[in-house]
């Protein structure tokens, strides 16, 4: 059913376990699904906001997994050239338990608990009793996380009890009794706004991780110069002189160390400054609010003029160009 642009309600629907095997499979291309119970069934309630989607289930007894790195896409083409972009889940535990595995790493996830896996790499999860959980399924660029800072807290049980956790849980428990207030261009700015929120509580839960505990084995502590450097970038974006150079003069340090800074975490300064610009213009592209403005001046805003090379970046980050993105989402 759909009730107004680009978002798209299901009603709430029982189904057997084959029924519902089509369903996963058909929405998460590659996933196995196993183990049911011999009166196993399933409910669930679906919401299509622009590129992202929530999922309300109620199911007995099951195993859900992908066991294929990288395989993993949204259901459907992206921007009509049959390209994925790669994707991320926040999984939020309502009613009985979960065990998610992905990294390495497995966690228990109890009611008011909630956990972030990628489609990017395999992951399973088990149920061992009848439970409700909320899945959010998003692009894996609303995460303004680098893919190591990420892959460090995949699997990794965040508590309503604890820390931001107080304010994350709630709300998404509130998004998934709402599920039918969740249209039109203020639903996609909500949804858009809640997700910040889980940003902001994963960054911090990576940041306590590697104060805390230290360096994961062969992740390289950041130091301050790089922390310094990632944060004038991130908020002078808008600047069109923003280069190494002109990070390197404001942190009072030679480019020359100031690449090598960022080399040990494995990037580049323009490569970051690259990505963290077009990672903006992708969360404008898909804000219903901006509709009006072009994307010309969205990329702007963003310290990008060229349109031409900005179309190709773009294209080449995720799969299709700004105005094949925007449409696809609006339409």
């Amino acid at each position: 059913m759909t009730t107004s642009v680009g978002t798209t309600v299901e009603t709430t629907t029982t189904h057997d376990f084959a029924q519902w095997t089509e369903v996963i499979t058909r929405t998460f291309r590659g996933i196995r699904v196993s183990g049911p119970s011999a009166d196993f069934t399933a409910e669930a309630r679906h919401v299509h906001l622009g590129d992202v989607e929530l999922f309300d289930m109620h199911t007995g007894p099951h195993t859900v997994g992908h066991p294929d790195v990288g395989a993993v896409v949204a259901g459907r083409p992206a921007g009509g050239e049959g390209r994925g972009v790669p994707m991320c889940k926040l999984s939020l535990q309502m009613e009985g338990s979960c065990l998610l595995s992905q990294d390495s790493r497995s966690c228990e996830l109890r009611p008011g608990d909630l956990a972030l896996y990628t489609g990017e790499r395999a992951y399973s999860l088990e149920f061992p009793q009848r439970q409700r959980s909320l899945v959010v399924f998003f692009p894996r660029s609303y995460i303004h996380l680098r893919d190591d800072e990420l892959a460090a807290i995949t699997a990794t049980a965040v508590s309503g009890d604890v820390g931001l956790g107080k304010v994350a849980v709630p709300l998404f428990r509130q998004l998934a009794g709402n599920l039918d207030e969740l249209r039109g261009t203020h639903g996609q700015s909500l949804i858009r706004s809640s997700l910040d929120v889980l940003v902001t509580v994963l960054a911090d839960h990576a940041q306590r991780t590697r104060h805390g505990d230290g360096p994961a084995a062969g992740e390289v502590a950041q130091s301050e110069v790089f922390r310094r450097a990632v944060g004038y970038i991130d908020s002078h974006l808008a600047d069109p002189d923003l280069s190494p150079g002109s990070v390197a003069r404001e942190l009072y340090v030679s480019v020359r160390s100031l690449h090598a800074h960022f080399a040990e975490q494995h990037l580049t300064v323009a490569s970051y400054i690259r990505s963290r610009r077009l990672s903006a213009i992708h969360s404008d592209l898909a804000d219903p609010q901006l509709s009006g403005e072009t994307v010309q001046s969205i990329s702007a805003r963003h310290g990008l003029f060229d349109a031409s090379h900005v179309s190709k970046a773009f294209r080449s980050e995720y799969g299709e160009s700004p105005r094949a993105y925007r449409s696809r989402l609006h339409r």
